[in-house]
């Protein structure tokens, strides 16, 4: 990837947010290039549908150009599967850094083109997890259906789920006691943070 440094371009403040939003250390990263050779998504020869290797989307955020991380395809694609971390000799969790860049984008308002509904649907997956503390599958193939403008879309598949158990027409709440106040928690450590 050619990048090109300009002055006007920069926003170092963008790798201070996602450290502090991570935990994470993106400057000790020195592009081994592990995490991108384990990555399951990024394995396809031609890349996948990814724009950016893994390890660059971390070099990007060393050299500041933040606002190109924010604005890659790569952070929605990302499985989260944890496996560049897994092999980082560096003890970098990448897959905590991509969901720091998932939120700062959302919150910025940025979605790259061509994603389709991802943002959408993982907006929609965090609040029924927010919401009952483990995952309701009708409730978000519904809404997810809903909000993309494709009501019946998976409607005739919902039946056959259903009578062999995979589809409750009920949330189960046995998550709630732990899914929950981990949303709780979190809100809290962010006004903490703040003060």
């Amino acid at each position: 990837m050619k990048a090109v440094l300009a002055a006007d371009a920069l926003r170092p403040e963008t790798l201070a947010e996602v450290e502090r939003r991570s935990g994470q250390h993106v400057r000790e990263c020195y592009q081994c290039g592990k995490c991108t050779a384990g990555c399951p998504i990024f394995s396809d020869p031609d890349g996948g549908d990814m724009d950016l290797p893994p390890n660059q989307v971390m070099r990007l955020l060393q050299l500041g150009l933040g606002e190109t991380a924010l604005r890659s395809r790569t952070i929605w694609l990302c499985a989260g599967c944890a496996t560049c971390t897994a092999r980082c000799p560096r003890e970098v969790d990448l897959a905590s850094v991509m969901e720091a860049l998932r939120v700062m984008a959302l919150k910025e308002g940025i979605t790259p083109a061509g994603l389709g509904n991802i943002p959408l649907f993982n907006k929609l997956f965090l609040k029924n997890i927010r919401r009952y503390g483990r995952l309701y599958e009708m409730e978000l193939m519904g809404k997810f259906n809903m909000f993309s403008l494709q009501p019946f879309k998976d409607f005739l598949k919902a039946p056959g789920l259903f009578f062999k158990g995979r589809l409750g027409l009920l949330p189960g709440f046995k998550g709630r006691k732990t899914g929950v106040p981990a949303f709780e928690d979190a809100r809290e450590a962010r006004k903490l943070e703040r003060e």
